[in-house]
């Protein structure tokens, strides 16, 4: 067995990398190593992460290769879209198949740095393919947490407007929430919209009583109405945990309604919109029920069939 330099236990590797540190052409072709891409290969030890897999790709790619669309948003730190196939972009016209790589193919590189697009230029490439809720909490999301730049987003729109994206992104841009603070707030807030509810306010401070403030997901002042979000974490971190009992029990303290929406119910989003509903109507509200038409549809549809139907006269 040959002996492995410590460079090459800690992810992926280029065949001229490992010939560079005197590992044989025919060791490398053995049992020690697996080829993950042409050229590409990684020590049969790594247990491959989803990082482990972008730079593999990285390295079978050209240089001039970026990540792009929810690959890009992913390596920033957003749940945005699905893991594979990874999404990279290189300007010309180049046709090359890797395994679990979709390789988009532009006239002009987006704005990017050595190794990425920018985040706006991967949230236009991300609504290329989205649904419109997608689109919505994702780019709620990155405007909460400052990381969509509004300024450098429209540059793009404007200027660059034949690129692959921008009719999808400019017809989502709208009904971005940035005060949303999570994916599952901004679909909770999409969900009520869409089905013409009540607007509510977004994580306002609300003082349940002088001194005393709390910042409820969703706050229908008209109605005196809290709706909160309880994800998973909401069970399984400790302190948040007892941090929500405490805040429930303010609320019934102080005679603050308030409904709890968990990641179970809304898994049926209509479901989800009728319990907001009867809360609502519990709390006075008298106006019409949830409306589940074509506004409400083209929450679920590919913004890319929203931009191309042709629109009533």
């Amino acid at each position: 067995m040959h002996d492995v330099a410590p460079e090459l236990l800690h992810g992926p590797f280029t065949r001229e990398y490992a010939l560079a540190l005197g590992v044989p052409a025919r060791v490398l072709e053995g049992v020690q190593f697996i080829r993950l891409h042409q050229g590409v290969y990684v020590h049969r030890s790594r247990d491959m992460t989803w990082a482990d897999h972008v730079e593999a790709a990285r390295l079978a790619l050209p240089p001039s290769a970026r990540t792009t669309g929810a690959t890009r948003l992913r390596q920033a730190g957003f749940d945005a879209g699905e893991r594979w196939p990874l999404h990279f972009v290189v300007q010309g016209d180049l046709h090359l198949t890797l395994d679990g790589v979709f390789l988009h193919r532009t006239v002009k590189t987006p704005p990017c740095d050595d190794h990425a697009v920018t985040i706006e230029a991967a949230f236009v490439a991300f609504c290329a393919e989205a649904r419109l809720l997608d689109a919505i909490t994702v780019g709620s999301v990155l405007l909460n947490r400052g990381a969509l730049d509004l300024g450098l987003l429209e540059e793009i729109l404007s200027e660059e407007r034949w690129r692959h994206g921008v009719p999808e992104t400019a017809y989502a841009l709208p009904h971005l929430e940035g005060r949303c603070r999570s994916m599952p707030e901004a679909e909770l807030f999409a969900y009520v919209v869409f089905a013409e509810l009540p607007v509510p306010e977004v994580n306002r401070r609300l003082e349940v009583v002088e001194g005393v403030e709390l910042t409820p997901d969703l706050w229908f002042e008209d109605y005196g109405l809290v709706v909160e979000y309880e994800g998973s974490q909401h069970q399984n971190d400790r302190g948040q945990y007892n941090a929500d009992i405490d805040r429930y029990a303010l609320y019934r303290r102080h005679d603050v309604p308030y409904e709890q929406v968990t990641k179970e119910r809304m898994r049926s989003p209509k479901a989800t919109v009728r319990l907001v509903h009867a809360a609502l109507v519990a709390e006075g509200y008298v106006g019409p029920p949830p409306a589940f038409g074509a506004q409400w549809a083209s929450l679920f549809e590919p913004l890319a069939h929203l931009v191309r139907r042709p629109r009533a006269a």
